[in-house]
């Protein structure tokens, strides 16, 4: 029912809620010793969601490393929190206007 590109940002969607889901884990993970930080490729992995493939998980390189191993930066991770709400927020706008003109369309065929 809706047009190619709403498909796409809901995919777009998915892939920031699974970003969030490993900012978060960090986020959760600055003090384990030895944890590392993980992230997502985002232009790759949009690009592979279209392809039809899952997201992949990586560990950034240039973090600082804790004595302990960790290499958790809370601040990167809360302006990476910061940054995917603010993309959600813009996406799911624009999907919700799709499906607003959906049901204008909708009820104006109605009559």
């Amino acid at each position: 029912m809706f047009d190619p590109l709403t498909g796409r940002m809901a995919q777009y969607l998915d892939l920031l809620a699974d970003r969030q889901k490993l900012v978060a884990a960090n986020i959760a993970n600055a003090d384990t010793p030895g944890y590392k930080t993980k992230d997502i490729d985002f232009h790759f992995e949009f690009q592979s969601l279209l392809d039809g493939a899952a997201p992949h998980v990586i560990e950034p390189e240039g973090l600082k490393t804790k004595n302990d191993g960790n290499n958790v930066d809370v601040d990167r991770e809360m302006r990476l929190l910061s940054e995917n709400s603010m993309r959600f927020n813009l996406v799911s706008q624009l999907v919700k206007g799709d499906a607003r003109d959906i049901r204008l369309a909708i009820k104006d065929a109605r009559g």
